[in-house]
């Protein structure tokens, strides 16, 4: 399995790594397109590609120390899988480190924020995301990707941004105060200042590629149409460093095509670029 990013032994062992990434290969839920196990693997394959100075933050983040971790092997059941994956972040969080968990589907997710919000007393999880998660239970299963907003919403508060598509059961069980439509923030720029200035100092952010629009990010498990660019979804993610503290996040749900390669480099280089902010970037 390849590091994350083509970098010198020097910047990717442990010990001297501040950011480490966990590649979680997990996909039993999934409901329409499978693959999201091999997203991890593609991920890291593309980022072999990024230029490792970022034009925008004058900086060169790997120099913080990169080093990924061997794929976790989860078990196929979501619940055990959730415990694994927060056993495993909880171990790297003791040992100061940067999380980054690469899945996956996105039930991922709520294993690495039950480590977090052991580790952190006042956490909000901020989801950028085009569905809002939000089903009690899914299948048969209270961990299917499809209940991750719900299941985090019992750990700590939950911010959804990016939103276009739920079902009505989900809407009776929304907070409209923390669900931010696609389409809103779209039309009116300002509910992006509002936004962020509403949102509690700490948090961890978990990034569904669905939140992009199919047009840029079509390899996921379930495309949405109408969702953001490139420079939205960026300058979004750089407004929040500058006014709160991420202390870890993730990237799901990448469906690799092996026809098309492009979604795979935008992973990959969407985790430098938020990296590059996180460290780059003065808080205001």
């Amino acid at each position: 399995m390849k590091r994350f990013t083509e970098i010198e032994r020097s910047f990717s062992e442990l010990s001297g790594s501040e950011i480490v990434i966990l590649p979680v290969p997990y996909d039993e839920t999934s409901t329409w397109i499978k693959g999201a196990d091999k997203g991890p693997f593609a991920i890291l394959e593309a980022s072999q590609a990024l230029e490792l100075y970022d034009i925008e933050t004058d900086s060169e983040v790997y120099k913080h120390g990169i080093h990924t971790l061997s794929a976790l092997k989860a078990d196929s059941s979501p619940e055990i899988m959730v415990d694994q994956v927060k056993d495993k972040v909880r171990e790297l969080l003791d040992l100061d480190k940067f999380v980054v968990t690469l899945g996956g589907e996105h039930s991922v997710t709520v294993g690495a924020v039950k480590a977090y919000r052991e580790k952190f007393d006042n956490i909000c999880v901020l989801q950028l995301d085009a569905h809002a998660d939000l089903r009690d239970e899914y299948l048969g299963s209270k961990y299917n990707h499809a209940c991750v907003g719900a299941r985090v919403k019992e750990i700590c508060s939950l911010v959804h941004v990016g939103v276009r598509s739920m079902c009505f059961e989900e809407k009776l069980v929304a907070d409209e105060n923390n669900i931010f439509f696609a389409k809103d923030i779209i039309s009116d720029k300002n509910r992006i200042n509002e936004l962020i200035e509403n949102l509690p100092d700490n948090l961890y952010v978990t990034i569904d590629l669905d939140v992009f629009d199919p047009a840029i990010m079509p390899s996921t498990g379930t495309p949405e149409p109408g969702g953001f660019d490139w420079y939205q979804v960026t300058g979004f993610l750089k407004a929040v460093v500058q006014k709160k503290r991420v202390l870890g996040f993730d990237v799901m749900e990448l469906c690799p095509n092996e026809v098309n390669k492009a979604p795979d480099f935008l992973a990959a280089k969407l985790i430098y670029k938020f990296l590059s902010y996180i460290y780059g970037c003065s808080r205001v």
